[in-house]
């Protein structure tokens, strides 16, 4: 990577906000009336903003003002994000030009009390791998190859892995005692998937929250949407509740209630981090939002933290580089991360 890097972790304390710095939502309009300004194309616009609803009912409210000291390179994405986030483990291989994609977490993995954080990643005409990092230390403590493919998520949820197939619309499961063995192994074994991929609706992001997975469609143009599913023993998957997710949904966790999403697109774009209560089917009456660093991918909760994945670190993505190069996984705690 040929970009400078900022490596000291700082502690923060969390800032008063400013009132103006917290746009209201609006009353209901015409959705001719609601239009969006252009953005310019780094993004940085004013002290605040409106994200607004693509649906032309409402105005989501989000905090925009920007910080003056970011933990992270380049310009500050929010006074919010950069009081109450902080760096943490190191992603692997982004200089050899994989592209981090899902995050998600494993309990437990070892049977010893360890848990771990998986990073999917892809690289163009190669194997995609799972990483592991141990989620007390930041170590990373093996990687494995699977199947090419675009993998933008990766959840675990019973006895599998979960990962987006070939394709927008399949998902593969891995037996995680297979998982669990190949990842002690030197080197980076391959892995195969558990029987064949099921087709549902839409896979460009993965999520969990208990005993259930979610799998959702990114829309560039306007708001995407979700379905949950159960899962059986054998990995099988059966389809319930479909729910509207932001624009440019690109990860989500579920977390004290809340539904998390991360959102982004564009190297010179701000991501945002919305929102939402937990079981929204509209996310009109209680979505919010703050902007996040760009470039933005899965997000993943474990033990009261929130963890946030970031593509814009990839030796891909050089030039031209990001707003943010980000080599990190950047961490909160739940509570800072959705009261605001």
């Amino acid at each position: 990577m040929t970009s400078s890097r900022n490596s000291t972790s700082r502690n923060r304390t969390l800032s008063a906000l400013s009132g103006a710095a917290l746009v209201t939502g609006l009353v209901m309009a015409p959705a001719s009336a609601l239009a969006a300004p252009p953005v310019p194309a780094n993004d940085a616009g004013g002290p605040a903003e409106v994200v607004r609803s693509d649906l032309g009912a409402a105005a989501i409210e989000c905090e925009t003002a920007m910080g003056t000291d970011p933990f992270y390179p380049g310009e500050s994405a929010s006074q919010i994000y950069d009081d109450r986030y902080s760096r943490g483990a190191a992603v692997p291989y982004l200089d050899e030009g994989f592209t981090p994609q899902g995050l998600g977490y494993w309990e437990d993995w070892d049977g010893s009390g360890g848990d771990l954080l998986l990073v999917t990643a892809y690289k163009s005409g190669e194997h995609s791998r799972i990483y592991g990092i141990e989620a007390g230390s930041g170590d990373h403590i093996g990687s494995v190859d699977i199947a090419e493919a675009h993998v933008g998520g990766i959840a675990v949820v019973g006895g599998w892995a979960f990962v987006p197939g070939n394709g927008s619309d399949r998902i593969r499961k891995y037996d995680l005692g297979e998982l669990r063995t190949a990842m002690t192994e030197a080197g980076i074994p391959n892995l195969a998937q558990t029987g064949t991929s099921q087709e549902v609706p839409a896979a460009s992001f993965l999520g969990s929250g208990g005993d259930t997975l979610y799998s959702g469609k990114f829309n560039e143009t306007g708001r995407g949407y979700m379905h949950d599913y159960s899962v059986a023993a054998d990995g099988t998957l059966t389809q319930g509740t479909k729910y509207e997710v932001p624009k440019k949904t690109q990860g989500m966790t579920v977390a004290d209630g809340t539904f998390i999403y991360s959102t982004s697109y564009g190297r010179t774009n701000r991501s945002n981090i919305y929102t939402v209560d937990e079981g929204a089917t509209d996310i009109d009456p209680s979505a919010k939002c703050y902007r996040a660093p760009s470039m933005s991918e899965g997000v993943t909760d474990h033990g009261g933290r929130l963890y946030v994945l970031y593509e814009s670190g990839s030796s891909k993505f050089t030039d031209p580089g990001p707003r943010n190069d980000i080599e990190h996984l950047h961490e909160a705690d739940v509570a800072d991360a959705i009261d605001f």
